[in-house]
């Protein structure tokens, strides 16, 4: 059993580790907790999806109902053209040869080229097909839960967290079993994602790091989706401030190769666009808060709450990674809450499904807010807080 007390020192309860927010002035951790409460009120209110005047939206069901509502017969417009992909491959064409033309004929934009997908995830269903895919879901989303389990479990003064946290992971995770959505692109890249941090272990000035199998997940899901490269860019600046230099060098290769795979891509793209091709709707919409909230609940199992909880969820589960006194901690909250300002800018409503890029990595963070908030309070000497013990069982 822990107990987290809630003085104002250096160790976070007596943890053994400092809070995050130990030595904060006290006017700046009472700024936090006021923005903390106004984000969690504003989340409590707002919409989290797609609202009725939002025209011409493609999708309309989010990742929970579709597969429980549709059938082969009414597949969602992303999904059919998707499956289309993987059986022209099946039958031995060339992504590059129909790609373009199946976008089109379907209205869908082929300009800028970025409308069109890498074919990396087309090629795997084609090759693994209906079955293949199952066992590929059960294996990524076992491996995801064991990384995590080994992760949280180096850390002693989890304890009992330990178990609470996986649970969390699983929850996130789980939904990488949902059949219905195995051709979409951010569900793979997704869950590799949270294998990749899963199984990153953060060293300094090259001692204690463990990288390389960590490196290899974020390549295949940065193959599959280039929603992948802000993990992969945090990931290389986090080495460069440790001076990890090899693992910074190994993550700045990979963006390398990437930029130049992606320059090639969108050449083969360009070659085919049609004078007469209009151009896609733009991508920066600017949704603010909702746009991060939306995507997030939309495309995980927090879709089942009401959204005066589930918006909430979402801020107390960016926040509560700052709970967990480490840096994977630190790093985790600096992933969660950058997906979160990019989703306030970036992505139209029918792009919610952007939201399970991070969803898988972001559900454990819950756990660790209690301690977050407490740690947080006692910076700020509020004195109901630094007179409260929170015991975690």
């Amino acid at each position: 059993m822990g107990v987290i007390a809630s003085g104002h020192s250096d160790k976070a309860g007596g943890l053994g580790t400092p809070s995050v927010f130990a030595g904060w002035p006290v006017g700046l951790a009472r700024l936090a907790l006021l923005a903390l409460a106004l984000l969690l009120a504003a989340a409590a209110v707002l919409p989290v999806g797609r609202p009725d005047s939002d025209p011409g939206a493609r999708h309309t069901r989010s990742a929970g109902t579709a597969a429980s509502t549709t059938t082969a017969d009414e597949d969602d417009e992303d999904i059919a053209l998707y499956k289309a992909a993987i059986r022209r491959i099946q039958a031995g064409q060339n992504y590059y040869d129909f790609i373009v033309p199946e976008q089109r004929a379907r209205d869908y934009p082929v300009n800028p080229g970025l409308a069109v997908r890498l074919p990396t995830l087309a090629y795997l269903d084609a090759w693994l097909g209906g079955a293949g895919q199952i066992v590929a879901a059960v294996l990524l989303m076992a491996g995801v839960i064991a990384a995590w389990w080994a992760k949280f479990g180096e850390d002693p003064n989890l304890k009992r967290l330990r178990r609470l946290a996986t649970a969390m992971v699983f929850v996130g995770a789980s939904l990488g079993l949902n059949r219905y959505y195995f051709v979409l692109h951010e569900l793979w890249a997704g869950m590799l994602v949270a294998l990749s941090f899963g199984l990153h272990r953060i060293g300094q000035g090259g001692q204690g790091g463990r990288w390389i199998a960590a490196w290899a997940a974020a390549a295949l899901a940065l193959a599959i989706r280039e929603h992948t490269l802000p993990y992969v860019l945090l990931m290389g600046a986090t080495a460069l401030w440790l001076r990890n230099w090899r693992e910074a060098a190994a993550w700045g290769a990979l963006v390398a190769v990437f930029l130049a795979v992606m320059s090639w891509h969108l050449a083969i793209i360009a070659a085919q666009v049609l004078p007469g091709d209009p151009h896609g709707p733009a991508w920066l919409v600017m949704r603010g808060i909702p746009g991060w909230l939306g995507n997030v609940v939309q495309s995980s199992n927090l879709r089942w709450l009401p959204h005066w909880l589930a918006g909430p969820a979402v801020i107390l589960m960016t926040f509560g990674w700052l709970g967990w006194n480490s840096r994977a901690g630190v790093v985790a909250f600096l992933l969660s809450a950058g997906y979160g300002a990019a989703f306030m800018l970036a992505g139209r409503w029918d792009n919610f499904y952007w939201g399970a890029m991070i969803a898988p990595v972001m559900f454990a963070g819950i756990v660790f807010a209690p301690r977050a908030l407490t740690a947080l309070g006692a910076a700020a000497r509020l004195e109901g807080l630094r007179r409260t013990r929170v015991v975690l069982a």
